[in-house]
């Protein structure tokens, strides 16, 4: 895991070339804190930093080819580089380091812009081609490693993160009301939008090539796709039991790439079926001495820990948990945001940091974690929930289909399918939009979008002509409405929520706020690949979620945990803000009138009717929770990203 940073142009003359990239990869040193490393020539810069994990001695970067024609930064892992490098040396390439990233150069040598499909990892990655004077950006299939981009005083620019880019060019650090909009909407910006006017997001599974002439071409080598989801009734597996040994054969040689390093490897352990699954894996199908992480809280409602000791004591692991009270979130929240550069609707990325703070005061600096497997195998309870509504909606007069949606939200105090007749009115919104690919979040996006109600007049104006579900469909593929609905439910799951926020503000940023690199094995692409051919009543069998990924983990794990019903990791939210009553200095002071009226983006009245509702402990739902925790973040980022226009 590292950090990268660059230009193509000619902002600045040559002798100011390096210190220019110095500032640059200096705000990313919490990215890479073992070494910086640098390639200038006339036109081009490219800085990285580094945090060492494969080839301690001689993987330092930027690394190039034989003929030092071609030079790359990268920031990731390449999981199969030992057998990509067997099969280049076989045909006459001579390395000169051990490192995963060399194999790049290699293959961009012999194959040119698809070498990056020979590639099983997860990835950011800059690379110039000083022969043909091109440049070449390029993201991992899944989107796990960031990559921004923007064109300002004469070069293109590209870094790991915005805050790279303004130590160059300052006047980019503005926030843009559409990119609040879809936050507000989606919990994040859709690629290659971003929160800041006129910096992009490389999408996922993209390359970018830039050439000599100025020419771009942003070109997609990889997608989400669905081949069997039209014909649920045909598979090309003999039984489900067949399909779930070979899931599991494939779930054993991802965690096994995923090991791949010079340094110490743990894992996080949250108690749920997916994290204990990979835990159960290294420990049952390799040499890998197994080192377990985990969060715990004091509040029943979040706490999990009694279901870790239990996968603990199944698997005799040397275990550290850290226990999180809510004050810990408050006092940790600034910080959050300083390194998501983005509002944030929930704080349950603040513990995740934490805890990544932890596991590096323990040594270590590569965890393994079960995120993915929720959008891979139909984990969440929104895809059974929009399984109910779909049912209900054949029979919209029923009184009894609705009822089913009491069997979903079971591990919430505040569950909004506890009250029949709410219940009816939350999961009915949307009907509408049955046969739209988008129908599954449409209550979701909804919720999110209540936060409008605070902002200025003028941009709630904006916000009312937006169209958030149109938005959306606009980037969906040609065909997905031949894809089965819980193939449609899934595909813009990944593509909002995994991909901008889960893998983003909750996964890179945090991890890397504490030099700690996460590792996704359930998002290996072929077993994305694998899963994605799977019927859907394979996935979800009734209402219960994952049922072939239970399947393939039975035996490894006691029956409570794999048996267990899907309960998100959540957080304390506007709670962590105040201590009997009394909000966070901090706080106080955003949601002070004058501060408010100063940041321009909200309405004071309606914000400080929020903050007093906060305070006197009234903000239960999942609406207000939200509201609260996004204008909080966007105050804290307003202090120094103004908003633009």
């Amino acid at each position: 895991m590292c950090g990268l940073a660059g230009y193509l142009g000619h902002p600045v003359e040559q002798a100011g070339a390096r210190p220019l990239l110095e500032r640059m990869i200096g705000a990313l040193a919490h990215r890479g804190p073992d070494g910086y490393g640098f390639h200038v020539e006339p036109g081009v810069g490219l800085a990285h930093a580094r945090l060492s994990i494969i080839d301690l001695s001689t993987g330092d970067q930027p690394i190039h080819n034989p003929s030092r024609s071609v030079w790359t930064v990268f920031n990731g892992e390449i999981f199969n580089f030992v057998e990509l490098r067997a099969e280049l040396e076989a045909q006459g390439h001579v390395f000169y380091t051990r490192s995963d990233t060399e194999v790049i150069v290699h293959l961009y040598d012999r194959y040119g812009d698809r070498f990056v499909e020979r590639l099983n990892g997860q990835f950011a990655i800059a690379l110039w081609d000083g022969a043909r004077r091109r440049l070449v950006l390029a993201r991992d299939r899944a989107g796990i490693r960031p990559l921004y981009w923007t064109q300002a005083r004469d070069a293109l620019w590209f870094a790991s993160e915005p805050k790279a880019l303004f130590a160059a060019v300052p006047e980019r650090a503005r926030l843009a009301l559409p990119g609040l909009l879809q936050t507000f909407s989606y919990w994040a910006p859709l690629d290659p939008d971003t929160v800041y006017e006129g910096v992009h997001s490389l999408p996922p599974g993209h390359l970018l090539s830039i050439e000599a002439d100025g020419r771009q071409a942003l070109t997609q080598y990889w997608d989400w796709t669905f081949p069997e989801a039209a014909l649920t009734r045909t598979t090309r597996f003999g039984s489900i039991d067949q399909a779930a040994g070979e899931l599991r054969e494939r779930l054993i040689d991802a965690v096994r790439l995923q090991l791949r390093a010079d340094v110490p490897v743990g894992a996080y352990l949250s108690g749920g079926l997916d994290s204990s699954g990979i835990v159960a894996l290294i420990r049952g199908f390799t040499d890998t001495p197994v080192r377990t992480f985990s969060v715990a809280f004091d509040q029943a409602e979040f706490d999990e820990s009694a279901h870790q000791m239990a996968m603990v004591r199944h698997l005799g692991t040397d275990h550290s948990t850290l226990r999180i009270a809510p004050a810990d979130i408050g006092a940790a929240f600034p910080r959050l945001v300083a390194h998501t550069e983005t509002p944030v609707l929930r704080t349950a990325a603040v513990p995740m940091m934490l805890l990544a703070d932890s596991v590096r005061a323990h040594g270590y600096t590569v965890v393994l974690t079960g995120e993915g497997a929720d959008e891979v195998f139909g984990g969440y309870d929104l895809f059974k929930e929009a399984k109910v509504r779909r049912f209900w909606a054949r029979q919209p007069d029923s009184t009894l289909r609705p009822k089913l949606l009491s069997r979903l939200y079971g591990y919430l105090e505040n569950s909004p399918a506890a009250n029949p007749a709410f219940a009816a009115s939350f999961f009915g919104q949307g009907r509408e939009h049955l046969d739209r690919a988008v129908f599954a979040h449409v209550p979701r996006w909804t919720t999110s979008q209540r936060a409008f109600a605070f902002l200025a007049p003028e941009m709630r104006a904006d916000a009312a002509r937006w169209d958030a579900l149109a938005h959306v469909e606009a980037g969906l593929p040609t065909g997905i409405g031949d894809w089965s609905p819980l193939a449609r439910d899934q595909y813009v799951e990944a593509k909002t929520l995994l991909a901008g926020y889960l893998l983003a503000a909750q996964g890179d940023r945090v991890a890397m706020a504490a030099s700690i690199e996460g590792r996704y094995p359930y998002l290996d692409h072929t077993l994305v690949e694998f899963a994605n051919r799977l019927p859907p009543s394979w996935k979800i069998r009734g209402l219960t979620e994952k049922h072939i990924l239970r399947m393939a983990l039975a035996d490894l794990l006691p029956p409570d945990i794999a048996h267990r019903t899907k309960q998100p990791y959540r957080a304390p939210d506007s709670a962590s803000f105040f201590v009997d009553g009394k909000p966070l200095d901090y706080v106080a002071e955003l949601f002070s009138p004058e501060n408010l009226r100063a940041g321009g983006v909200f309405d004071v009245d309606a914000a400080s009717r929020l903050f007093a509702k906060a305070r006197a402990g009234k903000v239960i739902g999942f609406a207000d929770n939200q509201a609260f925790v996004g204008l909080l973040s966007t105050l804290l980022l307003l202090r120094e990203r103004p908003l633009a226009g």
